[in-house]
């Protein structure tokens, strides 16, 4: 089995108002990472999530198209180390 990794994700474009973050909460979860997802201010999205390197490339790979009714313009991530990351992966406000 692989280490766990971590994985911050900015994603700009249409991705508020559109089931952006249950929708990632959804494929997280089935990829059986721990993390969250927000809205930010400035009508971006923030996830972080933990999890083997193959399952983050997947989430980062739908980060990149996300929902039907998303428009994504951009993804900035970034690899982490940092504390553990809490279960089961979860929305916040």
């Amino acid at each position: 089995m692989s280490p766990a990794r971590q994985l911050r994700a900015i994603v700009t474009g249409r991705v508020q108002g559109v089931y952006f973050r249950g929708s990632t909460e959804e494929r997280a979860r089935a990829l059986d990472l721990a993390g969250w997802v927000r809205n930010l201010p400035d009508g971006s999205v923030e996830v972080r999530a933990e999890g083997t390197e193959s399952a983050l490339e997947e989430l980062l790979t739908f980060l990149h198209e996300g929902p039907p009714a998303a428009r994504v313009t951009a993804v900035r991530s970034e690899r982490l180390e940092d504390a553990p990351l809490s279960r089961p992966f979860s929305i916040r406000g």
